[in-house]
């Protein structure tokens, strides 16, 4: 199976520009935990996540109704095909620590994939149980 049947292909977004107060409010809104930040062309530029907001503004001081989006989301984005097999996003989330991939196509955001989407699925929740111990083995490490 590909990434492209079991993906988000309507992610909601953000602009680079846009306020962490907006950003935080879509977040809430759409009970998602992680936002992509693209440009007006559809390019990816970083993420946005709840812990991002929590972290890098609030944790700060900074005012979140004129702080920036792109001063505080992650630019380092883990990436995936909307044609990569399901068995190897999994992988990729186990192995870099992270719930949601984005899909990109030609440079441009077409979807996301998160650890939800394989869950949901009976065929696939050995793959998603397999990511979520390695993301819980490797916190427990940490922590």
């Amino acid at each position: 199976m590909k990434v492209r049947d079991i993906m988000n292909s309507r992610p909601v977004t953000v602009t680079p520009e846009e306020s962490v107060e907006v950003a935080a409010r879509l977040l809430g809104r759409h009970n998602i935990g992680m936002l992509p930040v693209c440009s007006d062309d559809g390019r990816l530029r970083g993420v946005v996540t709840d812990r991002d907001v929590v972290l890098r503004c609030v944790a700060g001081g900074d005012d979140a109704q004129i702080t920036p989006v792109k001063e505080i989301m992650t630019r380092a984005v883990a990436v995936v095909s909307p044609e990569e097999d399901v068995s190897k996003a999994a992988e990729m989330m186990g192995r870099s620590q992270i719930r949601r991939l984005a899909v990109i196509d030609g440079g441009r955001l077409v979807g996301v994939v998160s650890l939800g989407d394989l869950a949901r699925r009976p065929d696939l929740r050995m793959e998603a149980a397999r990511a979520l111990g390695d993301i819980s083995s490797n916190v427990r490490r940490m922590g």
